[in-house]
């Protein structure tokens, strides 16, 4: 499971679900619980922002390479403070109090209770980000005032945190020292090289831009990067688009083939439909706004041999799941039965024995 996670580069999380479900879709997990145990009680997967500071699944063994190799983007988060905070000496003392409660899991709340005991400010103003209107505490420091779940982005460009599990309703973020058993950290150098080599292996062909896109770069940052893997990458033309991939990949890819259709239901914001600027690779222009939707949203796809040929959903109602999978120019016999038996296997999945599958 660790090494499918790894070579995918990561299974977007900020809806869990999702991510659980693009892992399902990749190695035919038998069950749900066989993830939630490696995410919370053998703490071989782990939940934390990296790329686009954004949640991802990660392999725990691997955390330092995503997290250390994403650190850049966290450093735009701390330029981001000190030019509202008077003080970088009040505000560093802030983010070493936050790190210091974080020695186990603990929520926002649990962080501003303990930044009021410590003779903090706090107040609680709108921004709870993406979809969500709530209030949050926020913090007083050097005559500025940060959400403290912001200030997790901005302790991110120096240490490394994760996801804890969730009490109730409320996310919990915990340093990854106290909360992997064989916590490993590497050089941020180091890790950003490699962090570029599992993406050029995951989403190769690829380019300069995409690369910037995929980590929440700005393109002469990502230039820098790019640079110093470049003796490890050659330049291919795809139909006439000029892209990059890694020479060990070259051979590969230029015997691989296709002898019968690929089928699989990948979730809304899977990884696969998020590692390039341009998505004409993975579906037809009249049918991209049906995949990549207002507001960043991106839909559940049926994919076959790579390509989205549709979008699917799926309702559970108590010991039943339906599945729905709509075409965008009509299934053919075999990729209907193959869509009918990833439905079923998802079902499996989820510990569901009655599955409906309606395909149209």
């Amino acid at each position: 499971m660790g090494s499918v996670v790894a070579d995918m580069a990561g299974a977007q999380a900020q809806v869990l679900s999702a991510a659980q479900t693009s892992i399902w879709a990749r190695c035919g997990i038998a069950a749900i619980e066989d993830l939630d145990a490696a995410l919370w009680k053998k703490r071989n997967l782990v939940r934390a922002w990296c790329m686009r500071r954004t949640m991802f699944l990660l392999p725990s063994s691997e955390l330092a390479i995503f997290a250390r190799g994403t650190a850049r983007r966290s450093e735009y988060n701390l330029r981001w403070a000190l030019e509202r905070v008077a003080s970088r000496q009040q505000l560093e003392r802030l983010l070493d109090h936050v790190l210091g409660v974080l020695d186990r899991p603990r929520s926002r709340a649990d962080i501003s209770h303990l930044l009021k005991s410590l003779g903090y400010k706090l107040k609680l103003k709108a921004g709870g980000g993406w979809g969500d209107s709530r209030t949050v505490p926020w913090v007083e420091v050097g005559g500025a005032s940060l959400s403290v779940g912001f200030l997790l982005h901005v302790i991110a460009a120096q240490n490394v945190i994760c996801s804890g599990p969730n009490v109730g309703n409320e996310s919990t973020f915990v340093r990854a020292d106290k909360w992997l058993p064989q916590w490993k950290d590497i050089p941020q150098e180091s890790a950003e090289e490699e962090l570029l080599s599992r993406y050029l292996k995951a989403f190769g062909p690829t380019t300069l831009t995409d690369f910037a896109l995929w980590m929440g770069l700005y393109v002469r940052d990502a230039r820098d990067l790019w640079s110093r893997v470049a003796e490890k990458m050659t330049r291919v033309d795809v139909e006439g688009w000029e892209a990059h991939i890694l020479r060990s990949d070259l051979p590969e890819l230029e015997r691989a083939a296709i002898d019968v259709p690929v089928v699989r239901l990948l979730p809304n914001f899977d990884t696969f439909l998020l590692g390039h600027r341009s998505h004409a690779s993975i579906v037809d222009a009249g049918n991209m706004r049906k995949v990549y939707r207002a507001q960043g949203w991106v839909s559940p796809v049926v994919l076959v041999n790579g390509r989205a040929e549709g979008v699917w959903s799926y309702e559970r109602r108590k010991s039943d799941l339906e599945v729905r999978a709509v075409s965008f120019s009509g299934f053919s016999d075999r990729v209907k039965s193959e869509i009918r038996e990833e439905a079923s296997m998802l079902g499996g999945f989820l510990g569901i024995q009655n599955v409906r599958t309606v395909v149209s």
